[in-house]
């Protein structure tokens, strides 16, 4: 990621109020540069402690609770038992997440948003917010699998 948004995650933390010490600056980073990649706690504390051998397993969890807390990263569960984060998006992206591989695709579909607006609109509510997480498997893999009878 840029040097932008690395400077913008740290300028939130302060207009927030945070305390930004050299741990959480290196953590607020690390997130950034992986934010496309959804890692889970454990990845980003791995990530860190390679920058800084000081921060703990515990200072990363701590950390990335107050971010998510504050409204800076967005948690989400994508079926696979563990917490994934990105930085919050500056616009509304939607998920494809592999079965097979676990890789995460951010997607923005007009079509799709349009007809959310509808339905909601039809059910009578105005749309807020929403999170749309498709589930698949590559098309030759699930080809391959329905020719061997697998589900």
């Amino acid at each position: 990621m840029s040097e932008e948004l690395q400077t913008t995650l740290a300028e939130l933390c302060v207009a927030k109020g945070m305390r930004m010490t050299e741990q959480r600056r290196v953590i607020a980073s690390v997130i950034e540069a992986a934010s496309e990649e959804h890692p889970d706690v454990e990845e980003l504390y791995r990530r860190a402690v390679a920058i800084d051998s000081r921060i703990s397993i515990s200072t990363v969890y701590r950390t990335v609770k107050l971010f998510e807390d504050a409204g800076m990263i967005e948690r989400h569960d994508f079926r696979d038992g563990r917490s994934r984060y990105e930085t919050v998006p500056d616009e509304h992206h939607d998920h494809m997440i592999d079965l097979r591989s676990g890789k995460v695709i951010e997607f923005r579909s007009e079509e799709i948003e349009a007809l959310q607006e509808f339905i909601a609109k039809r059910l009578g509510y105005k749309l807020v917010d929403h999170r749309l997480e498709l589930y698949g498997v590559p098309i030759d893999q699930a080809e391959a699998d329905e020719g061997n009878g697998a589900d």
